[in-house]
């Protein structure tokens, strides 16, 4: 396993982390302004219908895999820029 690699993994987790935070933080701005109540509907909600849950599921998927993809990419190149290799 390359050195680049092995230093990555513990930075790789705890920006993993902090993505998945700001990633929640920005899904439930993003529910709010899209007109809906303050709280994101949750599978188990019996009070709400299957459009929204499953409405609110798919754009917090998609805004949890751009931050996740923005982060590991940018931790990527950092570590390539200090390093001179690429961690993967």
């Amino acid at each position: 396993m390359k050195a680049s690699k092995m230093a990555y993994k513990p930075v790789g987790l705890v920006f993993g982390a902090g993505a998945g935070i700001v990633a929640g933080a920005l899904f439930k701005q993003v529910w709010k302004l899209a007109g809906h109540d303050d709280d994101a509907p949750d599978a188990m909600d019996e009070g709400r219908h299957w459009r929204e849950i499953l409405l609110a599921a798919a754009i917090q998927g998609a805004i949890f895999a751009l931050v996740k993809a923005a982060v590991e990419r940018s931790g990527a190149v950092a570590v390539r820029r200090v390093s001179g290799s690429w961690p993967g």
